[in-house]
């Protein structure tokens, strides 16, 4: 079988923490597989391009067999000039005393442009993960600044979310992450996202699956200690472990999130199997999430696109943490479409 094609990746914010953590992987496998040679594009401002310019040396140095080349630029039109992959990483952060409506705008001078850049010159499969917070906003902004581009193809990542929920219940159970499957995380990647284990399984070594909070009732002690535990940690503590992360090692969970990155473009690519994932994907109506805002689902890869799981059950008291991510997600929309920015 011979060497594919290059795919494209494009990488914006390459100087940072992330963007650090992340270009290795790419560049190693990690996100295509061992027989998809990649292209990198390094974007970043002009206070960026000493930093992303140092990181291109050690990937050259590492001899990256997957590896086809590296650009470092600070022009968009040539950093999503063919990209077949664009990582969205670089945003604006929340400085002190900064109002929500300053940030948006401060960001939609970034991901604006931006969305126009790849309108004009990205490869037509070009998929967009928005990585740079508030990233389900951002993404709206981008896929607003590319008519040409369809809308489904600009995602933001959940992915994180999803993964510190897996790895926070297998602690708790004290078993393998592959053995638990269909955790859910709905709205936005904020404070108000929503964490589910309705539907969650367990997968024992014999192959036989239970639901989840059978497992945790019998781990810690019943049903009542289950309802208690997700309330003050479960939830709590996945929707809070970016700032616990802080706290502890001192800066951000830059590692993690890339892996999340490389994993949300790695199933959309290649396709799941089994479980569903969560990401953040334009609404198409369902689970009464108002059309065309850019919120977090439980999903599917099929033929490379995402596709929402239909059909489930949704309870009461996860219907109503969703109606409150909801709110601020549409509090968010309207508030860039009030500045002018879709």
């Amino acid at each position: 079988m011979g060497i594919k094609e290059p795919v494209t990746v494009t990488v914006t914010g390459a100087g940072g923490q992330i963007g650090y953590a992340l270009l290795f992987r790419i560049a190693s496998g990690a996100m295509f597989g061992p027989a998809t040679p990649v292209r990198l594009r390094l974007l970043e401002i002009p206070a960026g391009l000493k930093s992303a310019e140092g990181t291109a040396l050690e990937l050259q140095d590492c001899a990256f067999s997957n590896l086809d080349s590296v650009e470092v630029t600070g022009n968009a039109e040539r950093a999503f000039d063919g990209t077949n992959v664009a990582l969205l990483v670089g945003a604006r952060p929340r400085g002190p005393g900064m109002e929500r409506g300053d940030l948006l705008a401060a960001n939609g001078a970034i991901f604006g442009p931006q969305g126009a850049a790849i309108n004009v010159g990205a490869a037509d499969d070009v998929r967009v993960l928005v990585v740079g917070n508030p990233a389900n906003t951002n993404a709206l902004i981008a896929a607003a600044h590319a008519p040409d581009v369809p809308a489904e193809r600009f995602t933001a990542m959940t992915r994180l979310d999803h993964n510190r929920a897996l790895g926070l219940l297998a602690g708790t159970l004290d078993v393998g992450v592959a053995s638990i499957g269909n955790v859910i995380i709905w709205g936005n990647h904020s404070a108000t996202q929503v964490p589910d284990i309705s539907h969650a399984i367990l997968t024992g070594a014999d192959g036989s699956q239970r639901p989840l909070p059978d497992a945790l009732a019998e781990a810690l002690g019943g049903t009542d200690k289950v309802a208690a535990w997700l309330e003050g940690t479960f939830i709590p503590r996945v929707a809070g472990r970016g700032a616990e992360i802080i706290e502890v090692r001192g800066s951000s969970s830059a590692a993690s999130a890339a892996a999340a990155a490389i994993d949300h473009v790695h199933d959309w690519v290649l396709g799941t199997s089994g479980s569903w994932t969560s990401a953040a994907v334009l609404s198409d109506g369902s689970y009464g999430v108002p059309r065309g805002l850019v919120s977090s689902f439980p999903v599917h890869s099929r033929n490379g696109a995402w596709e929402i799981q239909q059909g489930l059950s949704v309870a009461a008291d996860v219907r109503a943490r969703i109606d409150s991510s909801l709110k601020e997600l549409e509090a968010e929309r309207d508030m860039v479409k009030s500045l002018g920015l879709i």
